[in-house]
């Protein structure tokens, strides 16, 4: 990936990145937009206020150098991370603007430790990696057929409140012409044009696959919290967001992928929103294969929490092989079968744990505690697979 006399420059670099590797990305965030305001549009600039959206990026230049040589490592970061940028329209003529703000950040921060040839090193290091990208995501962009940025104008067609904080949203092509629904794991974004003209896009999970030409998501509101700010599209969203409404969408994109089409069995793992692969994985196996081994295990703060329990219902009478555990944190005296506390795998049902596929998604400490614990059962690692949403997509990795 690089020259042999670059790589101990990176080599070195490890050390240094993992004590200064924040300050470099806010300091190269802080210019490039001073510079660029028009690359606001394509960044999560809630990520960008609560300081996660530096960290990721410090992350992801830090676990680069840590495991630059060992491709087998970086290639499934890299390909879900070309997903997410062509979902979001980055183009090749942005790699040179970052390059050239990430080399004068770790100038700046480094000073006399940034060396001639150190910069020298992370320039072709960096160059060699965005030739990947752009090779990887032009690739991407002509198989789904568009132009970087390209969006689609769909109508909603029905809204359904699936919890007291989600909602699910059905979506029809306004101008009728087929359309790539996706597959469960998978995610559309949809970007939202502000009064003041600024634009924010997000992605959000398909919740439901098997209706031809019609696609739907499921959308959280998000709440101000210490120290974060209120979710700025999802609330526009659940605001906004009606029958007739029409959104501007992506094709679907994700390298997430639930095995549906097969009879094997199959676990299925989810933690609040991350429910919504889940639910269009298990929806999509009633379709194919209702007969098929399923376990669905959920864990949400309290019933009234618990989005797509409707679904759930409707899969089970449909699957006489489905066997749903569900654990809340708050239980009440209404609640059957329900059991306390977060997820605990040691109280699912027994499955051959050598052949089955797991698939989770949720929050970052769900995943990771659930991965331990599934591990620690006899699950083999290449039988665990996670949806990662937002910035912790490199944790494996550091």
């Amino acid at each position: 990936m690089i020259s042999a006399a670059s790589r101990p420059y990176i080599d070195a670099s490890v050390p240094v990145l993992r004590e200064h590797g924040v300050a470099i990305t806010t300091t190269f965030y802080r210019n490039m937009f001073a510079e660029h305001p028009e690359l606001t549009n394509l960044f999560n600039m809630g990520n960008q206020a609560t300081g996660a959206q530096q960290q990721s990026l410090a992350s992801a230049v830090f676990a680069y150098a840590a495991n630059i040589g060992d491709p087998g490592a970086l290639a499934p970061v890299i390909e879900r991370i070309v997903h997410k940028h062509v979902s979001v329209g980055i183009r090749a003529e942005h790699y040179p603007i970052v390059g050239r703000h990430l080399l004068g950040a770790i100038a700046s921060t480094l000073g006399e430790a940034a060396t001639p040839p150190l910069l020298a090193a992370w320039d072709e290091a960096y160059h060699s990696l965005a030739a990947l990208f752009i090779e990887a995501e032009r690739a991407l962009y002509a198989e789904a057929g568009i132009t970087p940025g390209q969006r689609r104008a769909m109508r909603v067609t029905e809204v359904r409140q699936e919890s007291a904080d989600v909602v699910s949203i059905r979506m029809t092509p306004e101008d009728g012409a087929p359309v790539a629904i996706g597959k469960p794991g998978q995610y559309l974004s949809v970007q939202v044009d502000f009064a003041d003209g600024h634009r924010q896009i997000r992605q959000y999970s398909l919740s439901d696959t098997t209706q031809p030409g019609r696609a739907r998501v499921s959308v959280k509101r998000a709440p101000a919290g210490a120290g974060t700010p209120a979710g700025e599209v999802s609330n526009w969203i659940h605001e906004n967001v009606r029958v007739g409404s029409v959104l501007q969408v992506s094709p679907p994109f994700g390298d997430f992928a639930p095995e549906c089409e097969s009879d094997e069995p199959v676990v299925l793992l989810s933690a609040g929103i991350g429910i919504t692969p889940m639910i269009a994985a298990l929806k999509r196996i009633a379709q194919v294969h209702p007969r098929r081994h399923v376990i669905f295990a959920h864990a949400a703060r309290n019933a009234q929490h618990h989005a797509h329990q409707l679904d759930v219902a409707a899969a089970r009478s449909v699957m006489p092989n489905l066997q749903v555990v569900t654990f809340y944190e708050e239980v009440s005296a209404h609640d059957d079968a329900v059991l306390t506390g977060w997820m605990d795998v040691t109280y699912l049902p027994a499955w051959p744990r050598q052949e089955t596929n797991v698939y989770m998604c949720g929050p970052l400490p769900f995943m990771q505690a659930q991965w331990l614990a599934l591990v620690g059962a006899g699950v083999p690692v290449e039988r665990l697979h996670r949806e990662v949403f937002g910035p912790d997509l490199l944790d494996h990795l550091l």
